[in-house]
């Protein structure tokens, strides 16, 4: 990023809509609140994605269905557009290459490809002095083999093409860890030692090609199968220690990556002897996400600039503000589950209830774990945020948290 200013608009004022139109790989759930963000700011958008019905493609002024790799697609892109952002970081890196070669790209390939792969991603992060888990490296059956005995029980993971519980694997002793390692087609792997988690929690931040930085609060998150269910965000949701330790954290995540666009890191919160001493507690990052992240979706209706309008700010070379919550935030995922049978859930009864915003991504096949939107509740306090959530997830049938 070269630190142009896009300015908002129907066009500019040569007539050039290319100078306003704001470019999105990926047309996912995010990639469609990305659009949506930049078009109330006046900007044109286009999408790149194969699927024909694509939430964000859908809502888009332009989707070009190509593959992320093909070339005459990315040339399109780079034709219509501006400047240009990635709504998921499993977007091939060379693509975001070649579209950086000729546009303003942010995220930048470089940061792209480190996200894109954990052993990577676990390098970076220890060179940065970011703690994380005890972790070993598996590419081979002498790797597996030298595995210390220290890191059992633990988690294997994939080390690319992993998200929302997908290519992990919990295993307890060495026989698990061979089965689990020929179980994910003995491809690259890291083992993570499993640590006594008192609580999980996310950080996003801003951050634009001059440095600035900006923040939101963290996010206490609950995870089931592997895939965010609950999000909550007011006033001591964490020890206020590990706010600032898991703030500066991410930050300096950003900063050693000359990152440029939405960032979020997942945090680990271990266990600090007691359930009343999580303050004891420490941070170990867990991973991170090049983009705006499931744990955000809150802001759109809790703060004054949500992460998408901040995605478009750092993509258009606008000014970053420090985000405000102005209510306390309870989030759900609603995954495919819901709509058993085809019977669409009782929409009627839940946005009855006060503070309730519901979000649905335009997916036209719900199926298991497949996150087809989110509702969040808003309210003074976090109490009543939470017992609003309650009565919503009672009315859905979704576990109570």
């Amino acid at each position: 990023m070269n630190g142009h200013t896009l300015l908002p608009g129907s066009c500019s004022p040569n007539g050039d809509v290319q100078q306003t139109t704001l470019g999105v790989m990926g047309g996912g759930q995010l990639g469609r609140m990305f659009v949506q963000a930049a078009q109330s700011m006046g900007y044109y958008t286009v999408v790149l994605d194969p699927d024909v019905i694509s939430p964000a493609g859908l809502v888009s002024h332009y989707h070009i269905q190509t593959d992320y790799l093909d070339q005459q697609g990315l040339a399109q892109l780079m034709q219509r557009c501006a400047a240009i952002t990635t709504e998921f970081e499993n977007v091939p890196a060379p693509a975001l290459v070649t579209l950086g070669a000729a546009r303003p790209t942010a995220p930048g390939a470089d940061a792209v490809a480190i996200a894109q792969d954990r052993i990577k991603e676990k390098a970076h992060l220890s060179r940065s002095g970011v703690p994380v888990a005890p972790y070993a490296v598996i590419e081979s059956a002498d790797q597996l083999s030298a595995v210390p005995d220290q890191l059992l029980p633990g988690i294997l993971k994939t080390a690319r093409l992993g998200y929302d519980g997908k290519g992990q694997v919990r295993v307890d002793n060495r026989d698990e860890l061979a089965s689990a390692w020929e179980q994910l087609k003995l491809v690259p792997c890291v083992l993570e030692k499993m640590l006594p988690l008192a609580a999980e929690c996310s950080v996003i931040v801003a951050r634009g090609a001059n440095g600035d930085c900006v923040h939101f609060p963290p996010q206490l998150n609950q995870h089931r199968q592997g895939i965010l269910a609950v999000t909550q965000v007011y006033e001591e949701n964490l020890p206020l220690a590990l706010i600032d330790k898991a703030v500066t954290a991410t930050k300096s995540i950003a900063d050693e990556l000359h990152y440029v666009g939405v960032l979020c890191v997942e945090f680990f919160v271990l266990e600090g002897g007691s359930p009343e001493q999580v303050s004891l507690g420490d941070l170990v990052v867990n991973e991170m996400a090049p983009r705006p992240h499931n744990s955000g979706h809150y802001t759109l209706d809790a703060c004054d600039v949500s992460q998408f309008e901040l995605q478009v700010r750092t993509l258009a070379g606008l000014p970053l503000t420090q985000p405000r919550q102005h209510s306390a935030a309870v989030m759900l995922n609603l995954l495919g589950e819901l709509w058993v049978d085809g019977v669409t859930p009782c929409w009627d009864q839940v946005l009855a209830l006060p503070g309730v915003h519901l979000h649905l991504y335009g997916k036209l096949k719900a199926s298991r774990g497949r996150k087809m939107g989110h509702l969040t509740v808003t309210a003074s306090s976090a109490d009543a945020a939470n017992a609003v959530a309650l009565q919503v997830a009672s009315l859905l049938g979704i576990e109570a948290f």
